[in-house]
């Protein structure tokens, strides 16, 4: 059967698409900082364009742009550092009371619905003493040295967060060599299709940013303003950063739970810690899932909340950690092409015949 010239390049297309994804699935374990890399350089190639164009020499442009992003993420990352610091001396001194409170309140009741069950207060006390009667500094100090031990992981670790600033740096430095290339490359006839998606694609991926950016800034201010008014000490931190992590979809919102509780829970030493932070991360997620996420980020790239579970977890087990981050924004690309594909479904013969 000879085929038509139409059928034979949808076929190259067709095996091209194949090999690139056999390539990205052979080269996995290496792509993780490009991709990230990519993905950092499209959202701060503005900042550096607009640089600029107010005449700042395009290196000194992308060292300062580069520069306050790092800057920006260690920031984050150290908000956690007064909450350890803070909360490990509390854990220590809270543990065997609520050990106690537990033996003495708790599981008495327990005990007069048929479940026997005991705590041993001298054993978590011991343990307590022992894993926990250390500073932030020697906790890191252990840390450290332990990374003699099996250092491939750490090694991996450190190899990328030296090697994702440095590809960050030359895509940005190259981005528009880079992308003249890149058009040079597409057949002139496929020209007007082609910019025609990309611009569709850029329109959506710059909503789907400004409008996270929103979440996180809004959800940053609530967490904080409402913990203070609940009396937590840790309010600005908690806050901040839980507002901040909302951009790694559900795993963010998870650590800052989780750190709220536990400064909930020490700090009070009572119900009302725990309370206090269902009833305000409840509103908040209430807020997010029903106000600011669907008008904000949801509309903007048309994606049901069950295709954003999907992407999430398919993402994540094809990409790890990364694939979780670049999920929401790779999958606004696939609407954007799935509309195109329909649209040349719908006018194809297969569909009117």
């Amino acid at each position: 059967m000879t085929l038509s010239t139409p059928q034979r390049h949808a076929l190259a297309w067709a095996a091209l698409a194949l090999l690139a994804l056999a390539l990205l699935r052979l080269l996995q374990p290496v792509l993780a900082p490009f991709i990230a890399a990519a993905v950092l350089a499209y959202a701060l190639t503005p900042a550096v364009e607009l640089l600029v164009r107010r005449r700042v020499p395009r290196l000194l442009a992308v060292l300062l742009v580069e520069v306050v992003a790092v800057l920006l993420v260690l920031a984050l990352l150290l908000l956690i550092v007064p909450i350890l610091s803070k909360e490990l001396p509390l854990l220590r001194e809270q543990i065997p009371v609520l050990a106690n409170a537990l033996n003495a309140h708790v599981l008495p009741w327990l005990q007069q619905h048929g479940i026997n069950a005991a705590l041993d207060t001298a054993s978590i006390k011991s343990f307590v003493l022992k894993y926990l009667d250390a500073n932030l500094e020697d906790w890191l100090a252990t840390a450290l040295s332990s990374a003699r031990i099996g250092g491939s992981f750490l090694l991996a670790i450190v190899g990328n967060a030296v090697l994702l600033p440095v590809v960050l740096f030359y895509l940005l430095h190259d981005w528009p060599e880079l992308m003249r290339r890149a058009w040079s490359m597409v057949p002139p006839r496929m020209r007007e299709r082609v910019g025609g998606f990309l611009g569709e694609c850029d329109q959506m991926l710059g909503q789907y940013l400004r409008g996270q950016l929103l979440v996180m800034l809004i959800l940053a201010a609530y967490y904080s303003v409402a913990l203070a008014l609940a009396g937590f000490e840790l309010a600005l931190p908690v806050g901040v950063f839980t507002g901040l992590a909302v951009f790694i979809p559900y795993l963010g919102f998870g650590l800052g739970l989780l750190l709220a509780l536990l400064a909930g829970v020490l700090q009070f030493a009572s119900l009302y810690g725990l309370l206090a932070v269902a009833l305000i991360f409840g509103l908040g997620q209430l807020i997010e899932g029903f106000a600011l996420t669907p008008r904000l980020v949801g509309e903007r790239i048309g994606l049901s909340p069950l295709m954003v579970i999907f992407a999430l977890l398919a993402f994540g087990h094809l990409f790890g950690f990364l694939g979780v981050l670049i999920a929401l924004p790779v999958s606004a690309l696939g609407v954007v092409a799935g509309r195109r594909v329909r649209e040349l479904y719908l006018r194809s013969p297969l569909y009117k015949a």
